[in-house]
């Protein structure tokens, strides 16, 4: 993970900018114009069903930079255009890959969405901000501990996961980039894990004290009553904190990719010269 650590500040030194540029206008940009619809849009019907459609398209815009950034940060010979072609090219099969994970996700969630409803929890008037009235503690409790049994499983899931969509892009795999991946990063679960782990915590910490810092600053220079100014303000803040690690998680998966598979041709070579020398 060393290695894979230094080469990825190598790649983000060298080709910093250009992939900034891509970060911006995938990552930031789209952010941005969800939080200011979000901060400024009336509250309705409408407006929710609008708001669901451009975090639908944020989250678009953002796999298609995902694979743009993987593209140049992992060959330094990938100039702009050639980056860009691959992101175009392997669109549509990284999207339905993402929905068969998150649909496999929902699935996996359900039976924690059940046990909540039969405790008594309104669904409908979470959605709402409304308060919830009496929840039954048994189901609630079984809810909890089974939706966090869930998430640690995703947690590791996750990390042997994380050169996905970069065997998406390079080996032109569909649903067969997940058997790929688990295969690449065998034996490397634990520390995938610790770097997942502290990418998510690191993430967690830096935008929430970005977003409280510049509410709180921009609320005493605006004062109380642009409160919809200042959370816009803050959001922005908040997303230009999530781009930076963002691009840095990237690029680190794709030379993660680049490790693993030079590592797994190593092994193959060395097998291949044993077979040989017996």
């Amino acid at each position: 993970m060393g290695n894979v650590w230094d080469r990825t500040m190598e790649v983000l030194n060298g080709r910093g900018g250009m992939l900034a540029g891509i970060a911006v206008l995938t990552l930031f940009v789209p952010g941005v114009i969800s939080a200011a619809y979000a901060a400024y849009a009336t509250p309705g019907t409408a407006t929710a069903a609008i708001g669901a459609l451009l975090a639908l398209a944020t989250s678009v815009a953002a796999l298609w930079g995902q694979l743009y950034v993987i593209a140049a940060a992992s060959d330094p010979g990938t100039d702009r255009a050639s980056a860009l072609r691959g992101a175009n090219g392997r669109l549509l099969p990284a999207l339905l890959l993402a929905l068969a994970l998150v649909a496999i996700m929902l699935v996996a969630l359900l039976p924690a969405a059940v046990l909540l409803a039969m405790a008594g929890f309104d669904f409908a008037a979470l959605s709402q901000g409304a308060t919830q009235g009496t929840v039954a503690p048994g189901p609630a409790l079984l809810a909890s501990l089974y939706a966090i049994v869930v998430l640690i499983v995703m947690l590791f899931a996750g990390a042997r996961l994380l050169p996905l969509y970069a065997v998406v892009l390079h080996e032109r795999l569909g649903l067969g980039a997940i058997a790929r991946s688990w295969r690449l990063t065998r034996r490397h679960t634990w520390r995938l894990v610790g770097v997942v782990l502290l990418f998510l915590i690191v993430l967690m910490i830096a935008t929430s004290a970005a977003q409280s810092v510049g509410g709180l600053v921009f609320r005493i220079i605006l004062g109380a009553d642009a409160r919809a100014t200042v959370t816009f303000v803050a959001a922005v803040i908040a997303q230009a904190v999530s781009t930076a690690l963002t691009l840095i998680a990237i690029v680190f998966s794709a030379q993660l990719y680049v490790a693993l598979v030079a590592r797994e041709r190593l092994v193959r070579e060395r097998a291949a010269l044993g077979a040989v020398a017996a």
